[in-house]
């Protein structure tokens, strides 16, 4: 399977945001538990807790805002998915801990926007 040379760009990018998303996090004060969640009904950039609660979340990482504010991807689509996600992570944790979700956006300079409580 050969990948076009954007796709490998987007896949390159989208891996260095969830990576400052990350450590921008951790600088917060939250703590990771996973990163990059992986079940049947699709993934989870990261799972992290802030404070008493816990926090799944959709990394979106841009070069600019030209094509518009990355949060306007996280669509119908990709809430459903992370309601889905949330829900199996609880299944194999046992229990349905005060959770949220959230979107962070990292831009090709280095910005960071976080969304909390996104939907």
């Amino acid at each position: 399977m050969s990948h076009s040379p954007q796709d490998v760009h987007k896949k390159v990018l989208g891996r260095k945001g969830e990576k400052l998303a990350e450590n921008y996090l951790k600088k917060q004060g939250c703590k990771l538990l996973k990163r990059n969640y992986r079940t049947p009904f699709g993934e989870a950039d990261l799972i992290v807790s802030d404070g008493d609660e816990l926090v799944f979340v959709e990394v979106k990482t841009r070069e600019s805002d030209s094509y518009g504010k990355p949060i306007e991807a996280v669509d119908k689509k990709k809430r459903e998915r992370y309601q889905r996600i949330a829900k199996f992570y609880w299944m194999q944790t046992g229990e349905e801990p005060n959770a949220r979700f959230d979107v962070i956006e990292v831009y090709g300079d280095g910005k960071i926007e976080w969304y909390k409580y996104a939907f």
